[in-house]
């Protein structure tokens, strides 16, 4: 893959996470899945060496970058068969919120955990009969005199038996107009009402799944994180760094896969004749190189947009960059399963597992058919079909 837009910082980042994500490999991913087990080395050496932390401000231990730099360190640690997938959640999403609008306080407690990995926090705002459509969140929070009750539920929520707390996305009633708006809590997993459920996924990862019951969590005043009534802004500025590194994830995802591929095609001979000598099967592999270049092109674009503080700009970019990254991380692994044959759905070879895999980045954060509606009225001016 090639890093010629990339500045010398980055290049040397990438490499030395790359290094890291090697030693630690598909091997350890699959034994640590086996075993049921949390990828708590990788995680905790990661934070140590500063790359769970490079997009936070350097006063609270992170290391000043942005979430081009936290792009960077999921992309490489997917490409050696070893991605964390709570890299998208805590630093890049509640992290970024945090530093962004958090009191100091708040930043004080939870920058320098999240950071260095001690501290995980986990983020809400899926629900059974909303999806990610914040204006039909139906969790809502009243006041209580200084506290918050919080009651609701979340869905799919990555990670929760491993966090410190939970950001929850909410709804407030505006004093003024007396509608419901968006508003972020952090939650701690131990508060009294909170409850967590497993959710059965084929999927097999690292980070489970929950189901979140919310019943009258009661909340102090400080728990709401930034300005009460720019709830929308706030969750934006924490939804454009997730597909972002979404498309990190899916870019090495399927980087790891064609470079099995890729393997196998140079060293597997039928006939006398390596089968990667065959356009038949070179052209394919050379067409998913191609798209996950173009993937990372704008999965770098947005996070530029998004670094230079252009919300805007950076929302049209993230999205692009998602769907692109999400289609051809799909394409990568089909292709490479498809060179491999029947060695490509054994466990030796380790690519099965991918083909379930792959499709996260096209459903979630968001699925390709929302950003679809999301160019098409938001880029190109057309009307909105909802």
């Amino acid at each position: 893959m090639t890093t010629l837009i990339e500045s010398e910082e980055h290049k040397a980042l990438r490499a030395a996470v790359s290094a890291l994500g090697t030693r630690y490999g598909r091997d350890y991913l699959t034994r640590t899945l086996a075993e049921g087990k949390p990828l708590t080395e990788l995680w905790s050496e990661a934070g140590k060496l500063g790359y769970l932390g490079v997009n936070l401000p350097e006063a609270y231990g992170g290391g000043g970058g942005g979430i081009n730099e936290l792009s960077i360190v999921l992309e490489e640690l997917g490409a050696a068969g070893s991605p964390l997938l709570m890299l998208v959640v805590s630093p890049a999403i509640c992290g970024t919120v945090i530093a962004r609008f958090g009191t100091d306080a708040q930043k004080r407690a939870w920058l320098p955990g999240l950071a260095d990995g001690t501290k995980l926090m986990a983020f809400g705002i899926t629900e059974p009969d909303a999806g990610s459509n914040s204006h039909r969140i139906t969790t809502t929070a009243r006041r209580d005199g200084a506290d918050w009750l919080l009651t609701g539920r979340k869905v799919f929520i990555s990670g929760v038996d491993m966090a410190d707390a939970v950001l929850i996305v909410g709804r407030a009633e505006d004093a003024r107009t007396g509608r419901l708006k968006p508003c972020l809590f952090i939650v701690p997993t131990d508060a009294p009402g909170f409850q967590k459920r497993p959710i059965d996924m084929e999927l097999k990862a690292a980070e489970k799944q929950f189901e979140l019951v919310l019943d009258d969590v009661r909340l102090p005043a400080d728990a709401l994180v930034g300005d009460e009534d720019a709830g929308l802004l706030q969750l934006f500025a924490g939804l454009n760094p997730e597909r972002v590194m979404t498309a990190a994830f899916a870019i090495g995802m399927g980087r790891y896969a064609l470079g099995r591929a890729v393997e196998y095609a140079r060293d597997r001979t039928v006939w006398k004749t390596p089968i990667g000598a065959h356009q038949a099967i070179a052209h394919p592999l050379a067409q998913a190189h191609i798209d996950l270049e173009l993937a990372r092109l704008m999965m770098q674009k947005a996070a530029h947009l998004y670094d230079a503080g252009d919300d805007i700009g950076a929302g049209e970019a993230a999205n692009m960059a998602k769907y692109a990254a999400g289609e051809a991380c799909v394409r990568a692994v089909d292709q490479a399963v498809h060179t491999l044959g029947g060695n490509g759905l054994t466990r030796e070879y380790g690519l099965a597992s991918l083909i379930t895999a792959a499709r996260v980045a096209r459903i979630a954060p968001v699925s390709r058919e929302m950003i679809l509606n999301y160019v098409s009225h938001q880029s190109l001016g057309l009307p909105k079909s909802y």
